[in-house]
């Protein structure tokens, strides 16, 4: 398996919402390290916001105001959470093509497996 040789989409945005990114070979480097601890913060708060929404959701009179806002977070923190899944992904290994051209897709199972 090699990695992709891309470059890592960073955790936050730059100016005008655009998306930052970082162009090193070194996972263990200060805005590397950084970027790692963004990204657990955000998934973080994220898990939480979703405990909360839960809760308000749950509560039959929910304001519309506490509404409205519940909802502004809660895009806020998919947006994070969709950014760090695509910077993860894109940073995933990826088959070798010798691997791919042999036909073999990946883990196969006996027909047994299968009852």
């Amino acid at each position: 398996m090699t990695a992709h040789n891309e470059l890592r989409l960073l955790p936050w945005s730059g100016p005008e919402g655009k998306p930052c990114f970082l162009s090193t070979d070194d996972s263990s480097g200060h805005l590397s390290r950084l970027a790692d601890n963004t990204e657990a913060v955000q998934l973080g708060m994220a898990t939480k916001l979703l405990e909360q929404a839960s809760e308000i959701l749950g509560e039959e009179e929910a304001e519309p105001e506490e509404l409205r806002l519940l909802a502004t977070d809660l895009t806020g923190a998919l947006r994070d959470v969709l950014r760090v899944a695509t910077s993860r992904g894109h940073r995933l290994p990826v088959p070798d093509l010798a691997a791919r051209e042999g036909g073999n897709e990946g883990p196969q199972l006996p027909a047994a497996a299968f009852g």
